[in-house]
């Protein structure tokens, strides 16, 4: 099990996320900008190994505009050489990486506009994974999409659109349960139709569930992932205190964690924790990466100080 966190991290003094407005886009801007996010992602993933955080999500904000009709730069080539560096240290230490573009990208869109920007965005995606020489244990993670209307129908119409994807894009493409639309038996029946690989998101099934608990949810997921998808990712959050239905928390509950882990414990999985807050440093100071699921104990994470990544 690989437990890691999402884009950004505050405590090495950088993003890799840096953008410029699209009104003021040049080649050399672009290439300024993708050199500095490229370092800045280099200092991460050197702090992630160093706590032994195994597992990272890369944000889409990597190369701006890069799936832009503006965007004239080649910066594949330009970059070649910092990305298979990069790439190269991540297969050295054994670590997993995830991209998850943003919410405009929708596959199953009815207008054939926004599926063209969708599935330009999601070669782009493929292309920074490529870039990087990642095996397809690195996924692209989408949700479903919209419903407009017709559930059955929008379902079916994923299923066809994602059947004309580039291979570059349905090697990585894994699809995610949300939180209000597409429940986890949803996307389970598009895994039957396409073959793609499910995400289990534990806190959408919960605020959107489909009848079953974590311990059968997650053993479902994890048979969509074959050999070479590595093993089911899973996304980890849980409701904030007081917080509109659906809100994650800032930090990590870890008597609910604890719970998840042990009901858990019979799938093999590598988890998100979708926290905006505080993570624990036991995500790679012990037990939790390198011991049994079942000895994360709230006394043992309380044990340590906590880090703010």
């Amino acid at each position: 099990m690989k437990i890691g966190y999402p884009c950004i991290n505050r405590s090495v003094g950088c993003s890799c996320g840096r953008t410029f407005r699209l009104s003021s886009y040049s080649d050399e801007r672009l290439e300024e900008t993708v050199r500095e996010n490229l370092r800045c992602l280099d200092l991460i993933l050197r702090f992630n190994r160093r706590e032994s955080i195994l597992f990272f999500r890369i944000g889409s904000g990597l190369v701006p505009f890069a799936s832009h009709p503006v965007c004239t730069a080649a910066w594949q080539d330009t970059f070649a050489g910092t990305f298979g560096e990069i790439g190269r240290f991540v297969r050295d230490h054994g670590m997993r990486i995830s991209m998850h573009p943003d919410q405009f990208v929708v596959v199953n869109a009815k207008d054939p506009g926004i599926v063209e920007k969708s599935v330009a965005e999601l070669r782009y995606h493929a292309a920074v994974l490529d870039a990087m020489h990642l095996d397809t244990t690195a996924k692209i993670q989408i949700h479903v999409g919209g419903v407009y209307g017709d559930q059955k129908e929008s379902m079916e119409r994923f299923a066809s659109i994602y059947s004309r994807l580039d291979e570059s894009i349905l090697r990585r493409l894994v699809v995610e349960n949300d939180d209000s639309r597409y429940t986890l038996a949803d996307c389970l029946r598009i895994h039957e139709e396409t073959g793609i690989p499910v995400l289990f998101d534990v806190f959408h099934h919960q605020v959107n569930p489909s009848g079953v608990g974590a311990a059968e949810a997650a053993a479902r997921s994890g048979a969509t992932w074959r050999l070479k998808d590595g093993i089911l990712m899973t996304d980890y959050s849980t409701q904030m205190p007081g917080g509109r239905r659906g809100r994650h928390a800032e930090s990590l509950d870890p008597t609910h964690f604890e719970q998840f882990l042990a009901e858990t414990a019979s799938t093999d999985m590598d988890i998100m924790l979708e926290i905006k807050g505080e993570l624990p440093r036991p995500l790679g100071r012990g037990f939790l990466l390198h011991s049994p699921p079942i000895e994360a104990s709230p006394q043992a994470l309380r044990r340590v100080p906590h880090l703010l990544l």
